[in-house]
């Protein structure tokens, strides 16, 4: 199971394109409202979470987290203790931790990045402590997957897809959506 934290002021294509995609992959993922069951997104789109931050589960069931980006909701996000458990939990545990946008800040100031390669929205790779940054769209490095933002949405869910399945039908479901890189 994956679990995609939503705090008010996420970026909405962010979180819900890799959730698609992964439900496309038919990977069990469980939206997580971090600062309410519904969810305002950067946008105003009104999101209702599957289960509530008290809700989640840190146990053997789980294959990784997903942050979505978005300000305020990185900051929001960055803020919650048990968002911060559960990311600690999956790298101790060398499951998946995906960033996008904003969102791989909290990686960085962490020190999860030292030494791996990542990347994030132009502006604040100042937050990576010691990643090697990328101008890249989405960066994989072991179980750490980072993006860039919103326009590599759907790279992103395939990367975090291609991790927990395979690349091969990661490719199949880019190219069932007509997706053209």
């Amino acid at each position: 199971m994956i679990y995609v934290f939503l705090a008010d002021g996420f970026e909405e294509i962010e979180a819900l394109a890799p959730v698609d995609f992964l439900k496309r992959a038919e990977v069990e993922v469980k939206l997580v409202g971090v600062t309410g069951k519904i969810c305002t997104g950067a946008h105003g789109i009104k999101v209702e979470a599957d289960i509530p931050i008290d809700e989640i589960k840190l146990d053997d069931e789980l294959s990784g987290v997903v942050l979505p980006g978005g300000m305020p909701g990185a900051d929001n996000l960055d803020k919650n203790a048990v968002v911060h458990k559960a990311v600690d939990y999956c790298v101790e545990n060398n499951l998946i931790v995906a960033a996008i946008c904003a969102a791989p800040f909290i990686l960085g100031k962490k020190g999860i990045l030292k030494g791996k390669n990542a990347t994030c929205f132009p502006g604040f790779e100042k937050y990576l402590e010691g990643a090697n940054v990328l101008a890249d769209g989405v960066v994989t490095d072991c179980n750490i997957i980072t993006a860039k933002g919103a326009g590599v949405a759907w790279e992103f869910g395939a990367a975090i897809n291609a991790e927990i399945t395979d690349k091969l039908k990661s490719d199949d479901i880019l190219r069932g959506i007509q997706w053209k890189r």
